[in-house]
């Protein structure tokens, strides 16, 4: 049974936050404490205007179990459980949910919306994913979404295409907030630091579902070799050429290696970059190229913006909607359409696009986005 709440929500059309994104953001006399999953995943943290005392706490993420006291880790995230909503629900006023629930079924997802629903919790859910990077199979994932949309109080989502989908697929509404930035301050105001030629990069990373990485190498190899002072640069995880790893995939990790004997890419092996590290590496190359078969949204975009580091995103998800950015047809029910891709290559390599975010326009984005996110948790209170 829906409640008040619930009942008096928008079921329909797309929204964005032109009407709570005030300069100055509204100032209450006690914060709203908001039960966020997660809390500490730098989107979570940069949806809060740093330059103010906040009117918005989110409550510190509990250390799952098996987590050293010393551990940053949250996932797999405590407060997803409907018993820690029982015992703490006295400790916020809305319950936000951004993602961590990949092992969460439909009817764990319903208990918690239950649980919450007892206590008289409003559910805010932001839809980062409407495809899960992370499962090569659907069905879960669409599985859960049909229980947290239609069940929550308030939808986010990053972008209007996103919000369509939402409303094609829910007949609900979504307000459509742009991901603040990644990269910190500091870093953001960094000069990008001179090098010779043009550097194309793909992070293959840990092989992650998505990823259709091999072709787009292939491709990538044969273009840049007929480019003038360019260059080829893979980087990929050591656990995917370790036999016990999850990521272990000998035959793309043999492949690799010919290619880098044979002059046409330079292979980096390694282990997970940390943010200094990822940032020097984003900030070495012109392009930035995503080899994703599906997915939605992508923090990765948002940090290449940040620090000025054009990108080649697949035409797949809504990756062309955040951020000023290359594209090339690359879908999981179509495969890669491979003269698109020779061409932005191209054509990045032809016009040397600089689309860095300004430190400015960032700091005002987070500003309005942590605005209408107080406004919205407000209007839930009320």
């Amino acid at each position: 049974m829906e409640d008040q709440r619930t009942a008096s929500t928008p079921r329909s059309g797309v929204t964005t936050a032109a009407a709570t994104t005030a300069a100055d953001p509204i100032r209450v006399a006690s914060p709203i404490r908001v039960a966020s999953v997660p809390a500490g995943h730098v989107y979570v943290r940069h949806c809060a205007d740093e330059r103010v005392a906040p009117d918005v706490v989110r409550l510190t993420d509990p250390r799952p179990n098996g987590a050293p006291s010393t551990s940053q880790r949250w996932w797999p995230p405590v407060m997803l459980d409907p018993g820690w909503v029982d015992a703490h629900h006295e400790d916020f006023d809305v319950f936000h949910l951004h993602f961590g629930f990949d092992a969460q079924g439909p009817r764990e997802l319903e208990s918690l919306v239950a649980a919450l629903r007892r206590h008289g919790k409003p559910l805010v859910y932001t839809v980062h994913d409407l495809r899960n990077p992370h499962q090569s199979d659907p069905r879960p994932h669409d599985a859960a979404l049909d229980v947290l949309v239609p069940a929550a109080d308030r939808l986010i989502t990053l972008t209007p295409g996103a919000a369509r989908e939402i409303e094609r697929r829910w007949n609900r509404a979504a307000t459509v907030l742009p991901h603040p930035h990644v990269v910190e301050r500091p870093r953001l105001l960094r000069p990008r630091p001179p090098h010779p030629g043009f550097r194309v990069g793909v992070h293959a990373k840990s092989l992650r579902p998505n990823m259709s990485l091999l072709p787009v190498v292939r491709v990538l190899a044969k273009t840049v070799a007929e480019l003038p002072d360019a260059e080829l640069h893979v980087n990929i995880h050591h656990e995917v050429g370790d036999p016990d790893a999850h990521a272990y995939a000998p035959d793309v990790l043999a492949e690799l290696r010919s290619f880098a004997d044979s002059g046409l890419l330079r292979l980096r092996e390694h282990d997970y970059f940390d943010d200094d590290e990822l940032w020097d590496y984003l900030s070495g190359l012109d392009l930035s190229v995503l080899p994703y078969t599906f997915g939605t949204h992508s923090g990765w975009l948002e940090a290449c913006h940040d620090l000025g580091t054009a990108v080649a995103a697949p035409s797949c998800g809504f990756y062309a909607e955040q951020r000023p950015c290359l594209t090339y047809g690359h879908t999981q029910r179509d495969g890669l359409d491979e003269g698109s891709l020779g061409d932005a290559v191209r054509e990045a390599h032809r016009t040397r696009p600089h689309w860095r975010a300004d430190q400015a326009d960032r700091a005002a984005e987070r500003a309005r986005v942590a605005t209408a996110h107080q406004t919205l948790y407000r209007e839930l209170m009320a």
